[in-house]
């Protein structure tokens, strides 16, 4: 078990190190969290939020799923795990911000690209990414769009904050100017982050 056996050394480095120089601060987040920030990323082991944004603990609540997606709203039948981790975040520890961080070479998106192969009840994936259905066909059909893989990356973003907007939590606190929401995709080989203008329907890099 060399791969567990290296996550115990991480810990004993951690404990070492890290804890034992900052034993205030840990003992000031065993009280409670107040995090300003939430991020909802991928679960790609490439990309983690804390790594890319270098924060510390305490300083973001993150939500992490194949293809940092976010459901529509809806209150039917079936465990919402994306759902309560957001109402969670904004209703219960009062976030300001909702940070949704696409990245390049998205597994999921590859998958939402090839399609449906293998529906069924045992099929998570499938179920999942069907999220992206709409744009998945949109981009599809359009012959001007040769990065079908990075148009998708990017369209899985405008989704995932679309869908947030149909949270009525959310939508209420964004009109009361009580929290922002934002969108980026980091380049992994360029580590390059590029952060999504609304208004101009853009990404920019940082």
């Amino acid at each position: 078990m060399p791969e567990f056996r290296k996550l115990l050394e991480g810990y004993s480095r951690f404990r070492s190190d890290q804890y034992a120089t900052e034993r205030a601060r840990w003992a000031e987040l065993a009280e409670g969290q107040e995090p300003p920030v939430m991020i909802i990323a991928c679960c790609d082991s490439r990309v983690d939020p804390a790594t890319i944004f270098d924060t510390q603990p305490g300083q973001a609540f993150v939500l992490r799923n194949v293809a940092n997606l976010v459901p529509p709203y809806e209150i039917g039948g079936g465990l919402h795990g994306a759902s309560a981790a957001i109402e969670f975040g904004v209703t219960g520890l009062g976030v300001r911000h909702v940070v949704v961080m696409g990245h390049g070479a998205c597994g999921g998106i590859k998958a939402a690209l090839a399609g449906h192969e293998h529906d069924g009840p045992q099929n998570f994936v499938d179920g999942w990414i069907s999220i992206l259905d709409t744009p998945r066909e949109r981009i599809l059909a359009d012959p001007s769009i040769d990065d079908k893989q990075h148009a998708l990356e990017l369209a899985a973003i405008r989704q995932s904050l679309t869908n947030l907007r149909t949270f009525p939590f959310i939508a209420e606190r964004e009109a009361a100017a009580e929290l922002s929401l934002h969108g980026c995709h980091f380049a992994i080989a360029e580590g390059r982050l590029f952060v999504l203008e609304e208004t101009e329907d853009s990404f920019h890099p940082v």
